[in-house]
């Protein structure tokens, strides 16, 4: 885990209805060694938002073009249908619940995301509305450390 992924992580722990694990491994494909079992991705971090009913899986870059991040989605978006499935079965998350990514790059790279987001369907309909927060708005001194009320507003853009 790299400086600040663990700054994102007190920011999501900071609500007291979500819960993280990070370095979450999403196994498409049941079995005892990911490696071998065909597609997975080890995430930042799964936070499950008990008052949305939302499976968030969140993501930290501040690379300049973004590609891995942008690889990463691609793969979600190609696998939806498996990685929703495996979010399900390997941690007992109910199916009803919404899955989105929540995405955190710096204020400058925003708009190249939205772009990056946009290509991802090819005129697909989107299979996932993804979350973006600027990495300058979780600094700990922006927020209560307690329930995270009173925070700036995130974008919002469908993939």
């Amino acid at each position: 885990m790299d400086y600040y992924e663990g700054v994102v992580v007190e920011y999501l722990r900071a609500d007291r209805a979500v819960f993280v694990n990070t370095e979450y491994c999403i196994q498409v494909n049941p079995g005892d060694d990911p490696d071998t079992s065909g597609p997975h991705w080890y995430c930042d971090a799964v936070a499950l938002n008990f008052r949305s009913k939302e499976i968030l899986l969140c993501e930290v870059s501040y690379a300049t073009q973004l590609a891995d991040l942008t690889k990463r989605l691609k793969g979600w978006y190609d696998n939806w249908e498996g990685v929703r499935h495996a979010l399900v079965r390997d941690s007992l998350i109910p199916a009803s619940w919404t899955v989105r990514p929540w995405l955190f790059v710096p204020k400058s790279h925003v708009n190249l995301l939205m772009q990056r987001l946009a290509q991802i369907p090819g005129g697909q309909p989107p299979k996932f509305d993804s979350k973006i927060t600027e990495l300058e708005l979780v600094q700990p001194w922006l927020y209560r450390h307690y329930d995270r009320k009173d925070e700036k507003a995130t974008q919002e853009g469908a993939v």
